[in-house]
């Protein structure tokens, strides 16, 4: 097993990184370029015109590992990595569209707040559906660290379980507003699902093979989405992270794992909920410089110091990678061994 988990793992990389040499070219060709939110920090306006829907990087090299070194396990009737990346790629899809409507109009506003959201919805709702009938998720809650199982009502489960991966797939895209920050924040989240497949057996091998496969796209996406990026990931790659990392906690039946594991997201997302929420109820005041909160560093929001964007990507995939140890500790126990 440990072979086909490395092999994804290249797989994904060299596709990526090569499909990144065609296409970065030709999205500049064909002025594909990101249109920058002018209420975001002033000097992010010079990365206006940078391509963007670099996301199509990784998602064809995780397909390509999925469909090669997670052939086996489709033969023998393991369908959840192949559930996992139709989910995934059904988020890149409204991405794509929100990317384009954004291109197409020339300004930073896709597809409606209210378009998104049912979108996502129906995306969830479906993939839970599935994954409930094929016995891959029960309606119970594991609680990590503590080593429970709830049992909770099945209505109950199906809406906080819609609730959790239409939030979480938001959340990864509130992070990618920074040159390889969403990148380097979910390499290491992808790392504990390999690490927990590893640990927990074959009967995981395609989960393990899907998130290994985006482990490498991630590392072939960022030769060309580090700082300063020559690509961005646009919602077309950040939403395929999130339904990609929503998918996996349920595939994993651990969706509280999210807790921990995905603790750069919640912060990300809380800083913005917490700025907006303030402003209107005090009346135009702020907690944050800016949010999300990477912007709120970027703008010397702590201590003073003004973060660049190779250390914030350095601190948040640290951080990242901590929360990532701790989530697999927390988990050790579910099965004996």
């Amino acid at each position: 097993m440990s072979m086909k988990l490395i092999m994804a793992c290249v797989v994904g990389f060299l596709v990526s990184s090569l499909v990144g040499a065609f296409l970065v070219p030709w999205l500049r060709r064909v002025k594909a370029g990101q249109m920058i939110k002018e209420i975001g920090p002033s000097w992010h306006m010079s990365k206006s015109g940078t391509p963007t829907m670099g996301g199509i990087m990784f998602i064809i090299g995780v397909t390509a590992a999925c469909f090669s070194a997670g052939w086996s396990a489709f033969s023998k009737g393991e369908y959840g990595h192949i559930l996992c990346l139709l989910l995934a790629l059904v988020f890149g899809a409204i991405g794509f569209l929100d990317d384009y409507e954004k291109l197409k109009h020339k300004q930073n506003l896709g597809l409606t707040a209210k378009k998104k959201f049912l979108l996502q919805l129906v995306a969830a709702v479906v993939f839970i559906l599935l994954m409930r009938n094929l016995g891959y998720i029960t309606p119970n809650l594991y609680i990590p660290f503590v080593n429970v199982t709830v049992p909770i009502p099945e209505p109950v489960y199906f809406v906080l379980a819609a609730f959790i991966i239409v939030g979480t797939v938001n959340a990864v895209n509130l992070t990618d507003g920074v040159d390889g920050l969403a990148t380097g924040t979910t390499i290491p989240v992808m790392a504990f699902f390999v690490a927990v497949t590893y640990y927990w057996g074959p009967a995981y091998e395609g989960m393990g093979v899907f998130a290994s496969g985006l482990v490498g796209g991630l590392l072939g996406f960022l030769i060309y989405n580090f700082n300063p990026a020559k690509v961005f990931m646009g919602d077309t790659g950040s939403l395929f992270l999130g339904g990609a990392v929503a998918a996996l906690a349920f595939a994993y039946d651990m969706p509280l794992i999210l807790v921990t594991l995905g603790i750069i997201y919640i912060i990300e997302t809380l800083s913005d909920i917490i700025q907006v929420g303030y402003f209107k109820l005090s009346g135009g005041k702020r907690v944050f410089k800016m949010a999300p909160f990477h912007h709120h560093l970027e703008m010397g929001g702590w201590l003073g110091h003004k973060w660049t964007e190779k250390q914030l990507f350095v601190l948040f995939g640290g951080i990242s990678a901590l929360f990532a140890v701790i989530s697999f500790l927390g988990i050790m126990n579910r099965f004996q061994f």
